[in-house]
């Protein structure tokens, strides 16, 4: 959600080395762009609705500065798209957050013309007044500190860029010709492995000046490509067998925070998204696996919840970007109390990783669609290898994520019976989905990718629910899918999928078994409590397939961003 980048020094193709930077990091979602390079004694701007195109000429530079929005405050225009200037368009700025008292900072403005309907734009002209008695660091501090909320803001004079933050991540770089900046370090890693992260209440001036402590760091820059594939998200879910087979390659994490489960007094699952649903599964796994209750928690809500920790809790927060604001405040709020904070995540460096006491790296690889895939399948693997370990069952554990790599490997050699699938039922207001126990979370996985993808109303049962007020919902024709494992909520799910039958429900199953109450049956066999990886993976196909029917680009839904870094 918003990218930055800005690049100062003594190459003349700054502009073209921004663009390229929001290129890489376009996947966490944007709905406008924006670039701008100093040129004379002013900067030039170009702004943009909708999505980078893939090649953008720029004439010679030695600074720019690039941002890909995410719209809160505003609507999608060109206006309110950054970067935003000053009045006489010698300061430029670019900003990723939320200014809470936006509103009564705005007052102060009473020289300025507002052209945006934004919360960023007053930044830059509450700067700008600052600069008629402060260079550009100590303005740039003085009103930062005026800023309520989770905020980090790029701006820039012509000679210096100043950047700082609080809440929301960036990162700098130091190359051989000049210094970058990123809200992702993926973005850096092209230029250079030189970097800091900045921490909360940083500031730095990026010009010929700046000698900071820059640490090498030991990454490698992956890029993802389509390859044959139409679609990220369709290559992410081939490339899911190979993420379940890597999480076996080592397990002494697996180990470890098994025995820092077994020692805490209270452990806590928690985060947003798929991600909280994969900790809710977290819940059943550990019961039934490991006889041990957890608790779960959404992100967003655990700061409400936080009141019982104690310096004996352990907390294991679950994020695919190590970013989402909604994980990364109550983490912080918990390191306070003394509670130990394991990370369980796929990006390496990011903000969440950095505050971990453990650090498990799920190793998914990049992960370009907003809709998370292969790195849904890697928490829920790790997160059933960590109940296994606590039993002490680990070689079970080993197998039935084998064996789960291997019938996912079977169904997207069957994926075209779920297109089929997608073909019938495209065309329908509503889709609710069952499952009890473990299946539960997995139903509501399965909705959010048809939501994501297809914009098709979704939802997701506990289907002992029904009779509670959800059957109201069912309709003639109404497509029902209904989760069928081989465990103990067997005879109860297919009572259920009987009520929904009878009110004219076209049923949809999905198991190890078939039954006449089915309209359709997609065959998913047994492997034991890991069956909800290869469930999953049948959402992920009804998803994307629905998108493709309806003309839909499944790899950037409308309105969402892969990384939620605003509140």
């Amino acid at each position: 959600m918003c990218g930055i980048f800005g690049y100062i020094g003594s190459d003349n193709n700054a502009a073209d080395k921004v663009f390229k930077g929001l290129i890489d990091i376009e996947y966490r979602g944007y709905d406008s762009w924006g670039v701008s390079y100093f040129q004379g004694n002013s900067f030039k701007t170009v702004k943009k609705t909708g999505f980078l195109p893939s090649i953008f000429n720029f004439p010679s530079s030695s600074i720019s500065i690039g941002h890909t929005r995410w719209a809160t405050h505003g609507g999608v225009t060109e206006i309110n798209a950054h970067p935003h200037l000053s009045c006489d368009n010698k300061l430029v700025l670019v900003h990723n957050g939320i200014v809470e008292n936006y509103r009564e900072l705005k007052k102060e403005l009473t020289n300025h013309k507002i052209k945006s309907e934004t919360d960023s734009e007053i930044i830059i002209h509450l700067i700008e007044d600052q600069l008629q008695d402060k260079n550009l660091k100590d303005a740039v501090s003085e009103v930062f500190n005026k800023l309520e909320g989770l905020n980090a803001i790029v701006i820039s004079d012509g000679k210096e860029i100043v950047v700082c933050k609080k809440g929301s991540p960036l990162v700098l770089g130091k190359t051989e010709n000049g210094y970058v900046v990123a809200s992702d370090p993926n973005a850096i890693l092209p230029l250079t492995k030189k970097l800091i992260f900045l921490e909360d209440g940083d500031l730095f001036s990026l010009d010929a000046g700046l000698d900071p402590e820059f640490k090498e760091i030991d990454w490698q820059y992956t890029k993802a490509d389509l390859d044959k594939f139409p679609h990220f998200m369709l290559k992410e879910i081939y490339e899911q067998p190979q993420v379940l087979y890597n999480q076996i390659q080592s397990l002494d994490a697996a180990r470890e925070i098994a025995e820092e489960i077994k020692a805490a007094f209270g452990t806590y699952f928690v985060g947003c998204g798929s991600a909280s649903y994969t900790c809710l599964l977290a819940e059943y796994a550990f019961s039934k696996i490991s006889k041990k209750h957890i608790n779960f928690s959404i992100g967003s809500e655990f700061d409400y919840k936080e009141d019982f920790l104690t310096n004996k809790s352990l907390l294991i927060a679950v994020s695919q970007s190590g970013e989402t604001i909604d994980v990364v405040e109550p983490v912080a709020h918990a390191k306070k109390r003394g509670v130990k904070i394991v990370a369980l995540t796929n990006t390496l460096g990011s903000t969440l990783y950095r505050m971990a006491d453990i650090k498990h790296l799920l190793n998914a690889g990049p992960e370009k669609a907003v809709a998370s895939t292969k790195a849904v399948i890697a928490m829920v693997a790790n997160i059933l290898l960590y109940a296994y370990s606590l039993a002490g069952k680990l070689d079970l554990g080993i197998k039935v994520i084998e064996d789960s790599a291997r019938e996912i490997e079977n169904i997207i050699k069957r994926q075209d019976e779920i297109k089929k699938l997608a073909d019938k039922i495209y065309n329908v207001q509503h889709i609710f989905v069952l499952g009890r126990g473990i299946s539960y979370p997995v139903a509501l996985e399965a909705t959010l990718k048809i939501k994501e993808t297809s914009y098709i109303h979704a939802e997701g049962f506990a289907s002992g629910e029904l009779k509670h007020g959800c059957l109201a919902l069912v309709d003639k024709g109404t497509p029902v899918i209904v989760f069928l494992p081989n465990d103990e909520t067997k005879a109860a799910v297919l009572a259920n999928a009987m009520e929904v039958k009878a009110r004219g429900a076209f049923v949809i199953g999905v198991g190890f078994e078939n039954n006449p109450v089915f309209d359709f049956f997609f065959e998913v066999k047994d492997v034991g409590a890991s069956s909800v990886l290869p469930h999953i993976v049948f959402a992920q196909f009804l998803g994307y397939f629905l998108a493709i029917k309806l003309g839909l680009n499944p790899d950037k839904p409308r309105n969402l961003a892969k990384s939620v870094t605003v509140k």
